[in-house]
């Protein structure tokens, strides 16, 4: 259930929404234009492989396929509902991995031409990117959702079905942390001493 803020904002993919419940095939071209990077970048941020961010991908736009007939304007916003099932079926590839014990493929290398800047750039988000990874799931979830989702507190805690206070709290302890396991190597990364 959609809080009384979302329900008094007006849905800026209700119509488009509405158009693929009907079997519109270009309006699902369009909702997938619209968010496909913000799904991706969750996916990616929570499982940290991008083969595994692209499939969940995949799978969310199935599912705004085949489920989109049923949609019901001012439940949720459509936006906030593509996030709870793209954090839902990282939940599930997430919970596969540890079952079965599977480790991460790795990315494809990035074939970008400044060589340097590349470097340096990827070298910082390897960094990051390992270090989120290291966090307790519902820490990365949070930190996602808000930090690099730009989602409010009150987005974050209905996607992930908590409190605001669990929000804010997963957030201070996963900034702690990062704080923590970044502090030596941000000095290496600028060629401090």
């Amino acid at each position: 259930m959609a809080g009384s803020a979302e329900r008094s904002v007006t849905d800026p993919d209700a119509d488009l929404v509405l158009l693929v419940g009907q079997g519109d095939r270009s309006a699902c071209e369009m909702l997938v234009g619209r968010h496909l990077n913000r799904v991706t970048a969750v996916a990616y941020r929570v499982l940290g492989n991008s083969a595994d961010a692209e499939d969940v991908a995949q799978e969310v736009f199935l599912k705004v396929w085949q489920h989109a007939v049923g949609w019901r304007p001012g439940q949720a916003l459509f936006s906030t509902w593509l996030h709870t099932v793209t954090i839902n079926l990282c939940r599930d590839r997430l919970r596969k991995r540890r079952e079965t014990g599977l480790e991460d493929a790795g990315d494809v290398a990035d074939e970008r031409h400044d060589a340097e800047k590349t470097l340096q750039s990827s070298r910082v988000s390897h960094v990051v990117d390992k270090a989120l990874a290291n966090l307790p799931e519902r820490q990365r979830m949070a930190l996602t959702l808000c930090h690099y989702q730009g989602l409010t507190n009150i987005e974050a805690a209905e996607i992930m079905e908590v409190s605001v206070e669990a929000v804010e709290s997963l957030l201070s302890r996963a900034r702690r942390s990062l704080r923590v396991q970044l502090q030596d190597q941000i000095a290496d990364l600028r060629g401090e001493p």
